[in-house]
């Protein structure tokens, strides 16, 4: 009965739109008053002790990067490289859009910051160039889920931390399958190019003065990932380095972070931060309950009873984390599911590495699910085009995610290959 509360009680608030940390402490709320078993002051005592963590610092740290890069100048340059390089084609600032993208994603770890940075430079470009309107958002938003893929990755830390699994490798392992997503949506989009006869660009930089103008930006995740593997300093670290290294680069390489572009940047990171943490304190209070009354355990025991089969168990929860990625936001869930769906998993013999790198990917293409799909609202804010029409417009690049969800769910050497290597 204590489910029963507990989920019918989060459903409620959320359809009457409440903001998600809200709903999570509210319904921990009323399932607590229910049991009778446990004080309420459990609520406050687990937010503040979960976020009383290191490696969650990373977060409002990565936050601050990619705010101070987008304000700084570095995803702009990125951008430029992008058209550079792959602008040659027909329907080429699409695929720069989603190029620029994975550049983006390897600095941000924020799938809204990676549509919100690339976006307010691609989107009315596309649409300069006669792109229709809706799939210029559509696509943006899509290719921004892989800021959280593509390492670093603020779904991996929390991951990391609510499971205990290594975030270095969990970085490792979703560099290839980023790199997929972005060259399927690439596929997609030169392929629909050619259906609408989207034009080519024209004025594009040489390649090599691109190149020299990005050289700063593209250090970033140099500095970032070959600090972790070669055991220079942990995730969070490298995130106080990223965001240093952009108010250096951003004030005296490229210019243009003067006072109030760093106020600015700063602001925005603070505002989006203070949001998402207590968003997981609440979550992580909402996680404690639900191992207290032995939730994932009985959840794990009706699953393993439906069937032993390890494809029938992750068809079913790729399913299942589909469509809770239609309402919820990424973080909440990473933070809730992990500690019912882990044991399950764990019990068919998934490598805990190899789920998060699945969980992840499932979750991400929830950014572009209505009705609760961040990115789409980011997409939407940026290019003025309303929910119906975007949502319409996605649908094509929902159903690649979803195809390449599969692939690395029942392919698992795809993300585990470089991990095993460096094990």
């Amino acid at each position: 009965m204590a489910i029963l509360v507990l989920f019918g009680s989060m459903t409620i608030f959320l359809a009457l739109s409440l903001p998600i940390g809200i709903a999570l402490g509210m319904s921990t709320a009323i399932a607590l008053v229910y049991t009778n078993s446990i004080p309420l002051i459990m609520i406050a005592q687990n937010a503040f002790a979960a976020l009383d963590s290191f490696p969650l610092l990373a977060i409002p740290f990565f936050m601050l990067a990619g705010s101070l890069m987008s304000y700084g100048g570095i995803s702009k340059r990125l951008v430029c490289l992008a058209e550079a390089m792959v602008g040659a084609v027909q329907g080429g600032l699409a695929m720069v859009t989603v190029t620029a993208c994975m550049f983006f994603a390897a600095i941000s770890g924020s799938g809204p910051a990676t549509v919100s940075a690339i976006g307010s430079f691609m989107i009315p470009a596309m649409n300069e160039k006669k792109y229709d309107h809706d799939f210029a958002a559509a696509l943006t938003a899509a290719a921004g889920s892989i800021g959280v893929i593509i390492p670093p990755s603020i779904p991996f830390v929390i991951y990391g931390v609510v499971s205990g699994v290594s975030v270095g490798e969990l970085f490792i392992a979703g560099i290839i399958p980023g790199i997929i997503i972005g060259f399927s949506l690439m596929a997609l989009s030169s392929r629909v190019a050619k259906k609408r006869g989207y034009p080519i660009s024209h004025n594009r930089m040489p390649v090599s003065q691109a190149l020299r103008e990005a050289l700063w930006a593209l250090l970033v995740p140099v500095i970032i990932l070959g600090g972790i593997y070669c055991g220079i300093f942990t995730p969070t670290e490298a995130a106080v380095c990223a965001s240093v290294y952009a108010i250096i680069i951003g004030k005296f390489v490229y210019k243009e972070l003067d006072f109030k572009t760093t106020y600015d940047a700063f602001k925005d990171a603070v505002l989006v931060n203070g949001a998402t943490t207590f968003m997981i304190g609440l979550s992580m209070s909402f996680a404690a309950f639900l191992t207290m009354e032995q939730i994932p355990a009985k959840i794990c025991s009706w699953m393993l009873s439906l069937s032993s089969s390890p494809v029938v168990i992750l068809l079913i929860i790729n399913i299942f984390l589909l469509i809770v990625g239609c309402f919820v936001d990424n973080i909440s869930s990473m933070i809730i599911l992990t500690p019912i769906l882990l044991p399950i998993t764990n019990q068919i013999g998934i490598d805990p590495v190899h789920f998060g790198l699945v969980m992840t990917v499932a979750l991400a293409t929830g950014f572009v699910t209505p009705p609760y799909g961040a990115n789409l609202f980011v997409a939407s804010a940026v290019s003025g085009v309303n929910m119906v029409d975007l949502s319409k417009a996605i649908v094509p690049m929902i159903i690649v995610m979803v195809l390449c969800l599969c692939l690395f769910t029942y392919v698992p050497q795809i993300s585990m290959a470089l991990v095993w290597l460096l094990r």
